[in-house]
């Protein structure tokens, strides 16, 4: 692990984390994860999302990770850049340099600010981002903030994406924990491989299996050996309401994804989900605000 002297600026580590069960603004409410950023009001994994979430109080950032083709992690969910970029291609067959020449934000009749803005524009905002980018925002943020790293698979390079991925980490001081606390940084993938090769690697990181649906041998609140956290989707927790009770029975947490109606944040919030991950996660954090409100009037006045 590295000394405190060798992070990077802002990551010395102390006050950097957080338990997901006990958000820093108030711990009776679930975490709020923003998903790709602030992706609602920025365009998706761009440096602008990320800095939106922030701004609107975030408690966790969540991204997707992919491997280009000279070994660089970014920042981009599809396997392929046409929808997010006004490139084309299979991002594992480009370069770092090919996808710093394309534009990831939102084209000129989208940007509700292309009209009114004459300054000129912020490249930085909508260039492809790197992981190592994001990193250097989270730790020089100011505040406690912490970082959901999804490995998306199949990929053609495999396991290298979980190598590169520790080796980041570790140059960050995040890939091994502390006595009273994990690192900030957890990992998060569909792949139950992916998370072994973490496992065996930087056996601190924590851990999400995340469920697009619910194997029987699941159903009864187990999860596989040495995994901790799951992360159903809304629609699984929709049709099996009760599992997240039988996995907080067992000692595990539920980071639930993508909640964005006010209606699901109530229903996810009745069931005493951990996290909750969202495209919004201003108006999250608000309704969640709103929600205590009213439940501590409603308790004063009894």
């Amino acid at each position: 692990m590295l000394a405190d002297a060798d992070l990077p600026k802002g990551g010395s580590g102390d006050g950097a984390w957080h338990d997901l069960r006990m958000p820093p603004s108030d711990p009776r409410r679930p975490a709020v994860v923003a998903h790709r950023g602030a992706s609602e009001a920025e365009a998706e994994h761009t440096l602008a999302a990320y800095k939106r979430a922030i701004a609107d109080g975030a408690d966790a950032l969540e991204c997707d990770v992919r491997l280009t083709r000279d070994g660089v992690l970014v920042c981009v969910h599809d396997r392929r850049v046409d929808r997010t970029s006004s490139g084309r291609g299979v991002l594992s067959t480009l370069e770092l340099g090919d996808l710093e020449a394309l534009d990831f934000g939102p084209s000129p009749s989208e940007d509700p600010q292309s009209t009114v803005d004459w300054e000129a524009p912020d490249h930085d905002r909508s260039r492809v981002l790197t992981l190592e980018r994001l990193l250097e925002t989270v730790l020089d943020c100011g505040r406690p903030l912490e970082l959901a790293i999804e490995t998306k698979h199949p990929t053609r390079y495999a396991g290298l994406v979980e190598l590169e991925l520790v080796e980041l980490l570790g140059r960050f001081g995040l890939a091994a924990g502390r006595a009273d606390r994990p690192p900030l940084a957890r990992v998060m993938s569909f792949a139950p491989s992916s998370l072994r090769r973490i496992h065996a690697m930087a056996p601190d990181i924590r851990t999400v299996l995340l469920f697009r649906r619910v194997p029987l041998r699941y159903r009864d609140g187990a999860l596989p050996p040495r995994f901790r956290i799951a992360g159903p989707s809304l629609e699984v927790l929709r049709a099996y309401p009760d599992w997240v009770g039988r996995l907080q029975a067992r000692g595990h947490e539920v980071h639930v994804w993508t909640v964005n109606e006010s209606e699901d944040v109530a229903f996810v919030v009745e069931l005493g989900v951990d996290a909750i991950i969202t495209d919004r996660p201003g108006p999250v954090l608000a309704q969640l605000s709103d929600q205590q409100r009213a439940t501590g009037g409603a308790s004063q006045g009894q």
